[in-house]
């Protein structure tokens, strides 16, 4: 399944990361950069993401989220990265 060069990235995003277009940030980030995935909201507050893509594309993209758009505040990252599934045809945002 993994594909060389390729990584998986799941994020949950601790903070002042909703009401500041935190999703709309990462996923403009994200298409940018060629990433697949989505990114969402919880109810407990956090935004939670997982991102597919080329190893160095992923790693840019996990980097963003640890700084965020102006006005948020990340607090703390839960960074877990798995093997590369190739399961998405694009990014979005889920509600």
């Amino acid at each position: 399944m993994g594909q060389k060069g390729h990584k998986r990235a799941h994020l949950t995003i601790e903070g002042r990361v909703q009401g500041v277009c935190f999703r709309a940030f990462t996923a403009e980030t994200a298409r940018r950069e060629g990433v697949r995935g989505w990114v969402k909201n919880l109810h407990d507050g956090d935004v939670e993401a997982l991102f597919e893509g080329a190893e160095s594309a992923v790693a840019k993209v996990v980097a963003a989220c640890y700084k965020g758009p102006p006005g948020a505040l990340v607090t703390n990252v839960k960074l877990t990265w798995q093997e590369y599934k190739g399961e998405f045809e694009t990014f979005s945002i889920r509600y």
